[in-house]
C-alpha cells in the first residue's frame, strides 16, 4: 500500500509512538528526529511547550492555534497509523469539520468505525463501544472481524477489501453478529462501508458505519412471514394440502422442523372438541416440514399420541409454550453417529394449540436446531397468530371434508351397488366421482322382458347436486314404470328438473349467489330383445358407441336435445330407433370417455378401439377402459355403462290371436296350460290360467280388435293381451254386494308386477309372475 507520510509533520502509530518527524516538523517545533522518533507524540508536544526555547513554544503554539489533521495512514511494514498535518485554509481552522468530527465520534448514535488497509481498527466512535461493550484498547488495534464476532466474517472481510479496492462504497448490507455484550443473541446490523482515499488517490483505509436494526429487521420478517402465509396458505379446501402449505410456508425462515398434529375426530369432519382434551383422544399427524431432509425430524420420535407434558399443557390452557426439547441419539445407516449433533445439545421449541371458537383442532409444533438462535418470548405472539390463520384454513376444509363426506356417502347410497341382471342385456359398469357431483347411471327391467339403461350427471357438485341426482334417478325410476317412450319420458323429467329449479331458487337461505342453476344431461334407452329394436333419447349427453359383433364400432346419428331444465322453452325430445344385431355392445359414458378430436381422428378413439377388440368380456372391456377416462371438468364423474344384447329365442316366447269372441277366453286357457306345460311350468298353471282368463275377457268384453295373447318366458313368465283400444282399466276394490269388478284385483294379488303399456297401434295389459324358486325357467 503506498503511504502518505510526504506531506505530514510527523507520523505516528497506532499506539502513539512517534514513526517518522519530517523536515519541516523540525523547523517549526525545534526538534530533529533523533530526539523524538520512538518516543510518545504527547510526551513529546509537552515537552516541547515547556521547554525554554521561546521561539520553539512559540511556533508550536501558532501551528497548534491554527489547527492540526489527523489522518489515517498506513505505514511502511503494513501496520495502520496516522499522519499529524497541519490545518489548510492559510492557517485558519475549520470549525465546522471540527464541530462535524467530534460529533461523529461522539455523539452519533450510529456506530463508527476506521480500518487500515489490513482490517485493523484505527479509531472508532462512542457509539461503537457502547454496542460492543469494549473499551478502546479491546477494539483498535485489532482485526475488526476478530472483535465483532460475525456470523460470516470470511464475506465481511472480503467486502471490505472490495471496497477498498474499487472504490466503490457498500451501502445498507445486512450482517449478523453476537455482540460481547449480548453473546447469546444473534443482532441484526445495517453497514455501510466507505472507501477512505487521500487527494492522490491513495487508499487509506475504510469507515464503517453500523446501525442494530435486530428488533426492526425481526418486525420485518414477522409481517413477510404473515404476508406469505395469507398468500400461500387455504388456497384449496383440501385438509392434507393446507396443512402441508402451511407448515412449508414456515421452514426453513420461522423454524426449522415443523409438524402439523390434527385431532383424529376433526380430520374425519366432525366437530372440534372443546378443552381440556381427554388423555386417551389420538393425534394424527398431517403435515411436516424440515430444513434438513438427512435427519429425521427431532419431534418424530415423541410424536403426541398420548400428549406428553408441553402438548397436554398446550391442549389445557389452550395457551402456545416455549420449552426445551432434548432428542435421543438416532443411529441412521446413512449418517454416521459422529455428525448426527453434540449430544445433549437442545432443541429449542414452541407447541402451540390450534383452536377456533373454543373447539381445539390439534397441535403445531415448532423446533429450532441447537445451532440457531432459540425462540424467543416474543415468537409467541408470532406463532398465536400464525396457529389462529391455519386453524380458520383447517376448519374451513373441515367443514368441506364434512359436507363432502356426508354427500359422497349419499351419493354412493343413492345409486345402484349391484345392478340388476336382465334378460335383455349383459352389463358391467365403472363409476368414479371425482367429487360428490351428481352423475348417475341405471338399468331398469321393463315389461315384455325389455330393459332401459339410462345415465346422467347433474350442475354443480355437492350435496345439494347429490340430492338433486336423487330425485331425478327416483323420477326415472317412476316414470319408467309407466312404459313411457324415451321422447316422452324425457319431456316429463325435464318438466321435473324445472320445478326442482323454482323450488332449489326459492330457497334463499343457504344457497350462494354464484350456485349455477340446475340442469341435468340425460341419456335413456330401451331395449327389446324380441324386435332387436334399440330406441334412445339424448339431453345433452354424449352419444353411446355400439360395437357390432363384426368388430366394428359407430356412434350413429342420434337426435339430440338440450339438457334438461335449460332455458330452452322450443325444446323438443326427440328419439332414434336402431334395429341391433344380439350381441351389440352398448357403450353409455360420460365426456370422461369423449375423445378430444370426434372428426377425422374418431377412429383414434380410445373407448371404440377396447369395445372393438375380439374376445374381450364386458369386465375386461371396463377394466381397460377405467384406465383411460380423464374428466376434463373437476366435478365430473366418470361413468361408464356396457350392455351386451341378447334375443330372446323362439322357445322362450308363444303368441296368439285371439277371436273377437267369448268363446275366445277357454281357447286362451287351453293355450297357456300347453305352453305351460311344454316349458315344464305345471306349478305356474293355475295361476296363469286364471289372469290369462280375467285378461282376455276384459279384452274381448271392453277392448277393440285385433286381440292377442303372448307368453314370454325370461326372468319371470309374462302374460299379455293387446287390443287396439286406448283406454286402460282401471283397478277398483270390488263392494261384497257387487256381482264384477274383482278381476284386476285378482291379477293384481296373483302376480308380482302388472301394468299398462300402450304403443300407437292400441294398449297391452301385462302381468310378470314370478317363476318356482325365484330363477329362470329351463
Amino acid at each position: 500500500m503506498s503511504s502518505s507520510s510526504d506531506d505530514a509533520l510527523l507520523v505516528v502509530d497506532a499506539a502513539g509512538i512517534v514513526r517518522e518527524w519530517s523536515d519541516e516538523a523540525r523547523r517549526v517545533l525545534g526538534r530533529t528526529a533523533s530526539e523524538v522518533v520512538g518516543r510518545p507524540a504527547g510526551a513529546v508536544m509537552s515537552g516541547i511547550l515547556a521547554s525554554s526555547d521561546r521561539e520553539a513554544v512559540a511556533r508550536t503554539r501558532a501551528v497548534l492555534t491554527n489547527g492540526l489533521l489527523l489522518l489515517p495512514l498506513a505505514l511502511p511494514d503494513g501496520s495502520g497509523g496516522w499522519g499529524v498535518y497541519r490545518a489548510p485554509l492559510n492557517g485558519v481552522p475549520d470549525p465546522v469539520g471540527l464541530a462535524l468530527l467530534e460529533a461523529l465520534f461522539t455523539l452519533s448514535p450510529i456506530g463508527m468505525q476506521v480500518v487500515d488497509p489490513e482490517l485493523r481498527v484505527m479509531r472508532v466512535n462512542t457509539a461503537t463501544k457502547g454496542m460492543s461493550g469494549l473499551h478502546d484498547a479491546d477494539i483498535v488495534g485489532h482485526r475488526l472481524t476478530d472483535v465483532a464476532r460475525l456470523t460470516a466474517p470470511e464475506a465481511t472481510d472480503a467486502m471490505l477489501r472490495d471496497v477498498m479496492a474499487s472504490g466503490e462504497p457498500a451501502i445498507d448490507q445486512l450482517l449478523g453478529a453476537r455482540p460481547p455484550s449480548d453473546p447469546d443473541r444473534e443482532h441484526l446490523y445495517s453497514v455501510s462501508i466507505l472507501p477512505l482515499r487521500d487527494s492522490a488517490g491513495r487508499t487509506l483505509g475504510a469507515a464503517t458505519s453500523v446501525v442494530d436494526v435486530t428488533e426492526h429487521e425481526r418486525a420485518l420478517a414477522r409481517t413477510r412471514l404473515l404476508n406469505t402465509t395469507r398468500e400461500n396458505v387455504g388456497r384449496t379446501l383440501e385438509m392434507d394440502t393446507t396443512c402441508a402449505e402451511f407448515v412449508r410456508v414456515l421452514v426453513p425462515d420461522f423454524a426449522d422442523d415443523v409438524e402439523l398434529d390434527l385431532l383424529d375426530s376433526v380430520v374425519r369432519g366432525d366437530e372440534p372438541p372443546s378443552a381440556p382434551i381427554a388423555r386417551d383422544m389420538p393425534l394424527r399427524r398431517i403435515a411436516s416440514a424440515s430444513g434438513d431432509r438427512l435427519h429425521e425430524s427431532p419431534g418424530a420420535h415423541s410424536g403426541p399420541v398420548r400428549f406428553p407434558a408441553a402438548w397436554l399443557e398446550s391442549l389445557d390452557d389452550l395457551q402456545p409454550h416455549l420449552v426445551t426439547y432434548r432428542p435421543p441419539p438416532v443411529a441412521r445407516l446413512d449418517i454416521p453417529l459422529s455428525d448426527s449433533g453434540p449430544a445433549g445439545d437442545p432443541y429449542s421449541a414452541i407447541v402451540a394449540p390450534l383452536t377456533l371458537r373454543g373447539g381445539v383442532l390439534g397441535t403445531l409444533s415448532l423446533y429450532r436446531s441447537p445451532g440457531r438462535p432459540r425462540f424467543e418470548a416474543e415468537d409467541l405472539d408470532l406463532t398465536r397468530e400464525l396457529a389462529a390463520r391455519a386453524a380458520l384454513h383447517i376448519d374451513n376444509s373441515r367443514r368441506y371434508t364434512r359436507e363432502h363426506t356426508i354427500a359422497v356417502t349419499l351419493h354412493r347410497y343413492l345409486l345402484p351397488e349391484n345392478p340388476p341382471d336382465p334378460a335383455a342385456v349383459e352389463t358391467a359398469h365403472y363409476h368414479r366421482p371425482t367429487r360428490a357431483s351428481g352423475g348417475w347411471f341405471d338399468v331398469i327391467p321393463l315389461s315384455g322382458a325389455r330393459v332401459a339403461l339410462t345415465m346422467g350427471r347433474v350442475s354443480g357438485a355437492g350435496i345439494h347436486s347429490t340430492t338433486a341426482m336423487g330425485q331425478l334417478r327416483t323420477a326415472i325410476r317412476t316414470l319408467s314404470s309407466l312404459d313411457l317412450e324415451c321422447d316422452e319420458l324425457l319431456a316429463q323429467l325435464n318438466d321435473t328438473v324445472i320445478r326442482l329449479a323454482a323450488e332449489r331458487a326459492a330457497l334463499s337461505i343457504g344457497r350462494s349467489p354464484q350456485e349455477e342453476p340446475l340442469t341435468a344431461r340425460c341419456a335413456y334407452g330401451i331395449y327389446d330383445p324380441l324386435t332387436l329394436n334399440l330406441t334412445i333419447g339424448l339431453a345433452g349427453h354424449p352419444p353411446p358407441v355400439l360395437a357390432l359383433p363384426d368388430g366394428t364400432t359407430e356412434v350413429p346419428d342420434f337426435a339430440q336435445a338440450p339438457p334438461l331444465g335449460s332455458d330452452d322453452d322450443g325444446a323438443v325430445f326427440a328419439s332414434t330407433r336402431l334395429r341391433l344385431e344380439a350381441g351389440t355392445v352398448i357403450g353409455l359414458h360420460t365426456d370422461a370417455f369423449q375423445p378430444a378430436d370426434t372428426g377425422a381422428q374418431a377412429h383414434l378413439d380410445p373407448l371404440r378401439r377396447i369395445l372393438a377388440a375380439p374376445g374381450l368380456s364386458l369386465d375386461a372391456m371396463r377394466d381397460e377402459a377405467a384406465r383411460l377416462a380423464t374428466p376434463e371438468e373437476p366435478d365430473a364423474d366418470a361413468i361408464l355403462l356396457l350392455a351386451r344384447t341378447r334375443a330372446l329365442g323362439s322357445d322362450q316366447f308363444a303368441t296368439w290371436d285371439l277371436p273377437a269372441d267369448p268363446a275366445a277366453v277357454a281357447e286362451a286357457r287351453r293355450q297357456v296350460r300347453s305352453q305351460l306345460e311344454a316349458w315344464h311350468l305345471d306349478a305356474l298353471i293355475w295361476d296363469a290360467e286364471l289372469v290369462v282368463s280375467e285378461l282376455a275377457t276384459n279384452a274381448v268384453r271392453h277392448g277393440t280388435p285385433p286381440f292377442t295373447l303372448r307368453l314370454i318366458r325370461s326372468r319371470t313368465l309374462t302374460c299379455e293381451v293387446s287390443d287396439s283400444s286406448p283406454v286402460s282399466p282401471n283397478l277398483r276394490h270390488a263392494q261384497a254386494g257387487d256381482e264384477g269388478g274383482r278381476g284386476l284385483f285378482i291379477c293384481a294379488e296373483l302376480a308380482q308386477r302388472w301394468g299398462a303399456r300402450f304403443t300407437s297401434a292400441g294398449k297391452t295389459i301385462w302381468t310378470e309372475l314370478e317363476l318356482p324358486g325365484g330363477a329362470p325357467a329351463r
